[in-house]
Formats: structure tokens, sequence, C-alpha cells
């Protein structure tokens, strides 16, 4: 599996746990072990640039999806299909806000790395054509996506995970 990490945000994002997570991730959906992903962590003004251009949204946002193969997770029966998953752009800044507004309304311990976690887990999601626009999607990709969360944490036990 490829799975690049660019660092163009000027941040100390540990680009080495955001492989980490993305590949835990791709395994446990079965996507197809050649497949390759590009996540980019971006600044705000950038980030707030490409939400406008594709979103129609103001602002710098968290974290945005670009499919290009359309790859969706492989069945158990299945034999996963083979090529681009797509790309990601994550804004640390953003998460790192995030994160802190999440311990000020009592979540003590979460992180800007956990925030991190977290929306590569919700992008790689969205690539695989999960959406939450709809409640019954919602309810799909964000249990889906606090199972994967619980598992990597449980499967990371405080240490790196290859």
């Amino acid at each position: 599996m490829s799975i690049e990490v660019l660092e163009e945000s000027g941040s100390d994002t540990d680009a080495k746990r955001l492989a980490q997570v993305s590949r835990f991730v791709l395994d446990r959906l079965r996507v197809h072990p050649q497949a390759e992903l590009c996540i980019k962590l971006v600044d705000e003004q950038t980030i707030a640039e490409l939400n406008e251009q594709w979103m129609d949204k103001t602002g710098p946002t968290d974290v945005l999806a670009f499919p290009m193969d359309e790859l969706r997770p492989g069945l158990v029966n299945e034999e996963p299909e083979e090529g681009i998953l797509g790309d990601l752009m994550v804004c640390p800044s953003v998460a790192r806000r995030q994160a802190d507004e999440a311990r000020a309304k009592g979540q003590a311990g979460y992180t800007a790395e956990d925030e991190l976690d977290l929306l590569t887990v919700h992008g790689i999601l969205h690539l695989l054509g999960y959406d939450h626009a709809e409640p019954e999607e919602k309810a799909e990709m964000f249990g889906l996506q606090s199972r994967l969360l619980a598992e990597w944490q449980a499967a990371r036990g405080g240490a790196d995970v290859e």
C-alpha cells in the first residue's frame, strides 16, 4: 500500500502516525494492498482556498477528500479493487483548535493527534464513498468511524503500530 504524507503546513505533525492510522484503516476495510493514498498537510489559507474552490464554502475547514478511482471497501468474499484511492487535505492548525475546543467541553486528554487521527479516518471514509448528508448515511459513517478509531486506539495501546 502506498501512503504518502506531505507536510506543507509548517506544523510539527507526526507524518508517520498519520501513515500508520491510514494503513490500519485501509487494512481493516480490506482496501487493495496496492491502493495509493496521498495525505497533504496544509495551512489554513490553502485549505480555505480549496474549500471555496471545490465545496463553495468560505473559510478554512479541517479535512477535504478528493477521491480518484472510486474504490470501495472490500467485502469478505470479494477481492478488493486496485487503484488510486485519492487525496486528503488536512489542516493541522484547525485540528489543533478543534482539539482545544473538545477539551474545553470536557473531553479531558483529547489531543491534536487524536483529532488528526479522527480527521484521517473521516477523510478515508469519504474517499471510499461514505457520506453524512442524510441521517442514515451519517449514522453508518460515524458509527464506522467510531469503531475504527476505537480499534486503532486498542491496537495502538500507546505504542507505534506498524
